[in-house]
């Protein structure tokens, strides 16, 4: 299962953290993680060039199944406004993702770590 952690702080989403596989396919074949994939990795992009925010990237690019971004403590007011609304669409599109496949995602929403 792939499990997506929200960090908000201050009514703002800072952090992004998916772990874990889906495994609702064969390897290659797995609609919901192409799914997280490209919708994470894309708000990601989005980040940097859109918003032009200097994103903290961990990722296990050997192993798979984990990715973690985070905002800098030092966006300007104008690159959080953009930011959240990325962010609230990435939210958005996950949350239509574990309606239809909640067997292999499931969201969350913390406190920053």
């Amino acid at each position: 299962m792939i499990k997506v952690t929200f960090f908000k702080e201050n009514d703002n989403i800072v952090s992004v953290q998916l772990t874990g596989h889906a495994e609702s396919g064969p390897y290659g074949h797995d609609i919901v993680c192409a799914a997280v994939s490209a919708l994470s990795i894309g708000t990601a992009n989005s980040l940097i060039q859109i918003a032009e925010v200097d994103l903290d990237i961990t990722s296990d690019d050997e192993e798979g199944g984990y990715l973690l971004f985070s905002l800098p403590e030092t966006v300007t007011l104008e690159q959080m406004e953009t930011a959240q609304i990325l962010l609230k669409s990435l939210v958005l599109s996950l949350e239509s993702t574990e309606q239809e496949y909640g067997s292999y995602i499931k969201l969350y929403y913390s406190s920053k770590k």
